[in-house]
């Protein structure tokens, strides 16, 4: 498929390989899901039982031991080929294992066993851990959550309303950020990890959306939900970026981008398997001029978007190789998220651009609702959605970084 993403180590090869084998299965369940609203819980189980959920995993603790941020794109675009709800509500997964195996990394370069986070590295590993994730609330951005934790005698006391927690029905635990007051009485940005079980927690079960049926997205009200003092840390202040949010947000969400190119890498297949046979009054179709011309357009933007992607996850790798020898400044931070904002809008944009043109090519049958492409034609319209930024935003932030006018909230 020309540009396709290709993994580039070796543990990327052993991630995208169990995905691509989940491809055929998570196809033949992903109509039934959209139809239904619901989570396809096999799906899961399967990426438990194939160790694609503990990819980030040490290959020591039971995982894959992967490190590459390239190679988890092109595991999520791949999972997506399959099923975008499946691979959108993995990825949160597995953005918090990330960052659990690097911190056992850290303890064991320092000479420590790393034992408090490898218990649950080894959950993830067994398939008793599943974590979903949200920074996501109605009329306002990652910067200022209203999502409260209030520091007590007993711990933090979480309160407040997320929206899009993304795989919570089946999930075990959540991770989250929220607005923490310190206690030398300001504000910070905190993220928490807490069991979804927790007294106060309380899933709406109010997903019903266009797209991404299947991904369980429902909003989560917290009402006095009590986690231990350990559990909520600092990453940085309330309502401004800092080094470590610009890295998190970044990492966190630039997988999500493949998914989209994955959906689209799957409406591409139909439309050039139905040119292979269409015919009208016995004759190919393809053989016209204007299906040859549009075909090539899609073509075109497929290349491109495959290309901007691939090229972006390989930067971020020698970006985040960089920042183990020099300590990145905010400046670094932004022109890191500025990469991911240029790869966000062309593959967003081009990827609803390529399911229209395989609609096109397909014709009326794409049309029917039982159809794969009807499913694809809503699932890719999620791709704006994701955060940061919106639409209407990244053109004047990319532009902003580019002038040297970084933002601070």
């Amino acid at each position: 498929m020309g540009f396709g993403l290709t993994p580039l180590t070796d543990a990327g090869v052993r991630f995208v390989s169990a995905a691509e084998r989940l491809i055929p299965e998570f196809r033949e369940r992903a109509s039934a899901a959209d139809r239904e609203g619901a989570m396809c819980v096999e799906n899961f189980e399967a990426m438990q039982t194939s160790k694609v959920a503990a990819a980030f995993v040490p290959e020591s603790l039971g995982g894959f031991g992967l490190v590459s941020v390239h190679d988890w794109l092109c595991g999520i675009a791949a999972l997506a080929r399959g099923d975008g709800s499946s691979a959108i509500g993995i990825n949160m997964h597995l953005g918090v294992s990330r960052g659990m195996a690097g911190a056992y990394d850290r303890a064991r370069q320092k000479g420590g066993k790393g034992e408090q986070v490898a218990k649950p590295l080894t959950a993830i590993a067994a398939g008793k851990m599943l974590i979903c994730a949200t920074a996501t609330e109605r009329g306002t951005d990652n910067l200022h959550p209203q999502t409260t934790a209030t520091l007590t005698d007993d711990g933090w006391m979480i309160n407040g309303h997320k929206m899009f927690v993304t795989m919570s029905p089946i999930a075990t635990h959540l991770a989250m950020n929220l607005k923490m007051r310190g206690e030398d009485d300001e504000d910070y940005l905190g993220t928490v990890l807490l069991p979804i079980d927790t007294q106060g927690i309380m899933p709406q079960d109010d997903w019903d959306s266009l797209g991404m049926r299947g991904s369980g997205s429902q909003s989560i009200s917290f009402e006095n939900a009590l986690v231990p003092k350990h559990s909520v840390r600092k990453i940085g202040p309330w309502g401004r970026w800092s080094i470590d949010l610009l890295i998190n947000r970044t990492l966190g969400n630039l997988p999500l981008v493949a998914a989209f190119m994955g959906i689209a890498e799957h409406a591409h297949e139909i439309a050039m398997a139905s040119l292979a046979t269409q015919k009208r009054l016995g004759k190919l179709v393809n053989s016209s001029s204007g299906v040859q011309q549009l075909v090539g357009e899609m073509e075109i933007e497929l290349a491109t978007c495959q290309s901007i992607l691939q090229s972006t996850g390989a930067a971020v790798d020698d970006w985040l190789l960089r920042a183990e020898h020099t300590p990145p400044t905010i400046e670094d931070g932004h022109h890191l998220m500025k990469q991911y904002q240029c790869a966000k809008w062309v593959v967003n944009r081009g990827a609803i651009s390529i399911v229209d043109k395989a609609m096109d090519l397909v014709g009326g049958a794409g049309f029917m609702s039982a159809h794969p492409l009807t499913q694809l034609y809503r699932d890719v319209r999620a791709g704006p959605f994701m955060q940061p930024h919106a639409p209407t935003e990244i053109r004047g932030y990319v532009g902003q970084v580019a002038l040297g006018l970084y933002p601070e909230a």
